[in-house]
């Protein structure tokens, strides 16, 4: 834990750490811990504060990622996750400060099932380098981080249980508000920004009362409050934490301190069995504490944390060559009354074959992701935007040159261009290093103002309800465009409103 190596020393919440000086004249501290570990009888309980330690404690080297079991491309982090996880890193532009720099706090993705802190490029510091500090976060995952169980909300000060992923991704807030001028962070600069699932989680937290004050700006990278079928209620998620215990034949009575004495690892995967792999609101639930109401609600009634929100999604996010029959079944269920309207766009009325789009791809590429990404997207971007705040919308529509085929504009196919993490052997074309200098440009001004819009780029319109404008990465760089998808999405949010009805 003591560091004998020399480096920069600071002071935060719990004692001394050493981190790195960089060769381009910052500082990296990694591994720091936010919260105490969650072992024993704290797991499944709100983040505890950190135990102080004595003399200079190590910050050289990333912790291990929460426990998880293997997604297939999540195989780096599984050997040696573990419970003891709740730890973040700090990048810093410039060392020693000279002065108070924007923050970016980065939630990373996997289905809150999967994934570290370790990505999102914080080795790369190519947004640092734009005058960033940045932070990556761990936070529990799974089974262990979301699950509810009425004895659980029992024990809690708070009647709730579940959702302790997210009150990690608070506390970890919550120590950057305290410690980050150390590094040179404004903590009153301070954006939330994530990708896939912690999209979602960054959607999430713009609708918890414990996240007020916490960040001024947002970004959402493919994902929104409604991904998923938003969160799950707390009695659907309550009889899932049943199923679980009874899965690892827990007495219904004392299920949790059995429960306690499981090895993670066993958690993860009677959990997996129980659910039948069911990621309904990507494990997260309205607990009546971290999330007061449903999401959806609260965006549609306009009472999301009043912050500039940067949105967006990749043009063909999922999906595949899915049979039409199968995708026209899929869009009856899932639609009722408004499914004919939907097969009419999709063109697949009457058993037909369906619309291929030269962008979007053929219907069981457009289906997915309109209805899983794009148009939860879009909804959220109205409802926002509807309610007086500042939104800016992008879609992702070039193809990334690591990935061929369609891949090239699926699912995370921008965070090469956001962090320039491109591995050396991926050949870059002009046109790439231009869309990825505008979209770092945007990101970090994004960060700095909240206002994407700066020198020497196109300038991004914020988004309306009537035109909903939003800035297309395409083969020719950033080019505005107005009403994504519109039709599609309308039913979309037709059919949303009658749901949350």
């Amino acid at each position: 834990m003591c560091a004998a190596q020399t480096g920069p020393v600071v002071t935060v919440t719990g004692g001394q750490i050493r981190g790195i000086a960089t060769p381009d004249g910052g500082a990296a501290y990694k591994g720091i811990p936010y919260a105490r570990p969650p072992l024993g009888e704290l797991r499944w309980r709100e983040p505890q504060p950190v135990a102080a330690w004595t003399g200079v404690r190590d910050a050289t080297a990333f912790s291990v990622a929460c426990t998880q079991l293997s997604e297939g491309w999540n195989m780096r982090y599984v050997p040696s996750s573990a419970e003891d996880c709740l730890y973040l890193n700090v990048a810093a532009p410039a060392w020693p400060p000279t002065a108070k720099v924007p923050v970016m706090v980065w939630i990373h993705g996997g289905s809150n099932t999967a994934g570290s802190g370790e990505a999102a490029g914080f080795d790369q510091r190519t947004l640092v380098r734009r005058g960033l500090v940045l932070v990556t976060i761990n936070y529990r995952l799974g089974a262990l981080g979301f699950l509810a169980h009425p004895a659980l909300a029992r024990e809690s000060a708070h009647h709730a249980s579940g959702n302790y992923g997210l009150m990690d991704q608070i506390a970890a807030l919550q120590w950057v508000r305290k410690n980050i001028a150390t590094f040179g962070g404004d903590a009153d600069r301070v954006t939330v920004a994530g990708q896939s699932a912690g999209a979602m989680d960054v959607s999430l937290l713009m609708t918890s009362p414990l996240a007020r004050g916490l960040f001024r700006g947002a970004i959402a990278e493919s994902g929104a409050v409604s991904v998923f079928q938003g969160s799950r209620t707390r009695g659907e998620a309550e009889e899932l934490g049943r199923k679980l215990a009874a899965e690892l034949k827990m007495p219904d009575g004392d299920a949790i301190a059995g429960l306690r004495l499981v090895p993670p690892v066993e958690i993860l995967e009677a959990a997996k069995r129980a659910t039948g792999g069911d990621r309904t609101g990507l494990e997260t639930s309205v607990d009546g504490w971290v999330l007061p109401k449903r999401p959806t609600e609260i965006f549609a009634a306009g009472g999301g944390l009043a912050v500039p929100l940067t949105i967006g999604s990749t043009a063909q996010e999922i999906g595949g060559d899915e049979p039409a029959a199968k995708i026209a079944s899929a869009i009856q269920k899932a639609y009722g009354g408004l499914a004919d309207r939907a097969l009419a766009l999709y063109g697949l009325v009457g058993g037909g074959e369906g619309k291929a789009d030269p962008l979007y791809g053929g219907p069981g590429v457009q289906w997915p992701t309109d209805e899983v990404f794009r148009c939860p997207v879009i909804a959220e971007a109205v409802a926002h935007a509807a309610a007086g705040h500042l939104t800016y919308q992008y879609g992702f529509d070039h193809g990334a040159p690591d990935r061929p085929g369609n891949h090239g504009m699926g699912h995370s196919a921008e965070l090469n261009y956001v962090f320039g993490t491109w591995g050396s052997d991926v050949q870059l074309a002009p046109i790439d290093r231009r869309i990825a200098d505008q979209m770092q440009s945007y990101w970090a001004n994004f960060v700095r103002t909240g206002d994407p819009n700066g020198e020497g780029l196109p300038r991004w319109p914020s988004f309306s309800v009537k035109e909903r404008e939003y800035v297309a990465f395409t083969d020719d760089g950033a080019v505005v465009k107005a009403g994504l998808r519109r039709e599609f999405c309308e039913v979309f949010m037709e059919h949303l409103a009658a749901v949350g009805k």
